[in-house]
């Protein structure tokens, strides 16, 4: 089996890890295991309890596995895919053994993912001048605290950069990012109660003055009438590409995972109104929906760039498909030594 036993081998517990980059994947799968704890422990759980509860695969094991699919907020639609192709899987293999059948959900879940065309988790770098990332979301899914922690991380990795406030509207949006912009020595530009393309138009000038490295734009939150923030998100878009060409690299949306199924309402309607190149799902530590990832792809074949796997400043994660299925699968993964 694929990824299951994969992750049998490389989680051995006498096996050596062998070199820097094996060291630095399992770290990184640990924090996986730690942040999506709590979907965890819900859905294997309950997947656990399945297997004991049907020994072997039958109409009835199928609809309670449909059933669990679903309370993990992986999404209707790719559930009944998913089911068929497991199905289609059992019927050709000849599967009647649950346990066996757990791997195979394991590989099959995986493959939704990476299935199709390759979605690349990395951010797309300017190589001459600064590269551009626009942040897009709702108000209230933690989009400044994402801009604030993005800044970190490219500030630890020897980056320049510099935050432009484009929300100048919403009360506190500007001087919340100036924090942030304090807190993790780094520049920024805004002003507020003012045109949000005008700012940027300035900030972006700024930056390349600078010689800037990276610069995260925030915008504003206002889904309501979709026709005004689709202009808005038009015109500084055309700034933005003015200024800098090719730019923005990337528009990044930002989920907050605990809202489950409207965030792929929200991907959906900001898919309508400007070019989304990536999705950053916040929160995923506090919420058991972490299926969500996976509904997303399914839903907007949007990939997942960045997660929020906790409160700190570094524990905003490049997306990483293995670590995530092995964060939500580790115990059922063991038990299978």
């Amino acid at each position: 089996m694929g990824l299951f036993n994969k992750f049998k081998e490389m989680f051995k517990k006498n096996e050596e890890v062998k070199n820097a980059e094996e060291i630095a994947k399992k770290q990184e799968i640990e924090i996986y295991d730690k942040g999506l704890e709590k979907t965890r422990k819900e859905f294997v759980n309950e997947l656990s309890v399945l297997g004991h509860k049907y020994t072997t695969v039958s109409e009835e094991y199928f609809d309670e596995l449909e059933n669990i699919l679903i309370m993990a907020d992986i999404g209707v639609n790719t559930v009944m895919s998913f089911l068929d192709r497991l199905k289609a899987r059992v019927k050709k293999e000849n599967i009647v053994d649950t346990k066996y059948l757990q791997e195979v959900i394991v590989d099959e879940l995986f493959i939704i993912y990476v299935s199709g065309e390759s979605l690349s988790d990395k951010i797309k770098m300017n190589p001459e001048g600064p590269t551009v990332i626009l942040m897009v979301g709702v108000n209230g899914v933690g989009k400044t605290t994402t801009i604030g922690k993005l800044a970190y991380k490219y500030k630890q990795e020897g980056k320049k950069v510099m935050m432009i406030a484009g929300d100048t509207f919403r009360a506190g949006a500007v001087v919340q990012l100036e924090e942030w912009a304090k807190r993790t020595n780094t520049l920024f530009y805004g002003k507020e109660n003012t045109d949000p393309a005008g700012v940027i138009y300035d900030g972006l000038i700024k930056a390349k003055e600078e010689k800037v490295d990276i610069v995260l734009v925030d915008t504003a939150g206002r889904l309501q009438n979709k026709v005004n923030l689709m202009k808005e998100l038009e015109k500084i878009n055309k700034v933005i590409g003015t200024h800098i060409p090719g730019a923005p690299q990337e528009t990044l949306l930002v989920i907050d995972a605990a809202t489950g199924q409207n965030g792929i309402l929200q991907a959906e309607a900001f898919r309508e109104i400007t070019n989304i190149t990536g999705i950053v799902l916040t929160k995923l530590d506090g919420t058991a929906k972490g299926g969500i990832v996976l509904a997303i792809k399914e839903a907007v074949n949007i990939p997942v760039k960045f997660i929020g796997l906790g409160e700190g400043m570094e524990d905003l994660r490049t997306f990483d498909i293995e670590a995530y299925i092995y964060g939500l699968f580790k115990d059922m993964i063991n038990d299978g030594e």
